[in-house]
């Protein structure tokens, strides 16, 4: 099925009118604006910082998920330190 049919817009909604190029046109804004946001950090005084720039909004961002997940706490997970034989086989 085109990206654009019915069918695929019905089953993914706005997100089946984003092709590659949208997702890297909307990458390449997010990047300049960060870039931009740096370059007035840097050259701002203390008190003058400004905001950090907001992500062009993607379809397949589902705000209400990333909201709960900010408000619940991360579980902590406690990793087990690699073994002598993963370390040797990592490091060659």
């Amino acid at each position: 099925m085109p990206h654009d049919s019915a069918l695929n817009r019905e089953l993914h909604g706005e997100a089946a009118d984003w092709s590659v190029t949208d997702h890297l046109l909307a990458a390449a804004v997010d990047h300049l604006a960060a870039a931009n946001w740096m370059f007035a950090s840097v050259n701002s005084e203390e008190g003058d910082q400004p905001e950090p720039p907001a992500p062009v909004p993607r379809p397949s961002h589902d705000e209400e998920a990333a909201a709960v997940q900010e408000d619940e706490p991360a579980p902590e997970t406690e990793k087990a330190a690699p073994s002598n034989v993963q370390l040797a086989r990592f490091f060659g």
